[in-house]
């Protein structure tokens, strides 16, 4: 393996642990967001950094993270949306007391 492609995943690695690590230990919804966030942007930056050394005259893995990207946008302003109106319903953003609400 390359040392310069080392130099990438060892970060991206970083990343996505602090991502699991965050998602499995918060209990506020915002904070389960940001951790989730976390993990889709180091499996994007492994989308480059393979892409880059496996195959350097091709864009596919750019144009799928662009794409990821994207629907990364897309799903946090819809997250972002239902933490609200849960917010507005229950006072607070905390897991457990959305588990107590009865729809």
């Amino acid at each position: 393996m390359n040392l310069t492609m080392l130099c990438y995943l060892v970060p991206s690695l970083i990343m996505f642990a602090a991502g699991v690590y965050g998602f499995c230990t918060r209990k506020n919804m915002i904070a389960l967001l940001i951790s989730l966030e976390l993990m889709l942007n180091a499996a994007d930056l492994n989308f480059v950094v393979f892409n880059r050394f496996l195959f350097p005259g091709s864009m596919e893995g750019m144009f799928f993270t662009i794409f990821a990207i994207a629907i990364a946008a897309a799903e946090t302003a819809v997250a972002i949306a239902i933490i609200i109106n849960i917010y507005r319903e229950v006072k607070n953003t905390d897991i457990n007391s959305v588990k107590q609400m009865k729809f």
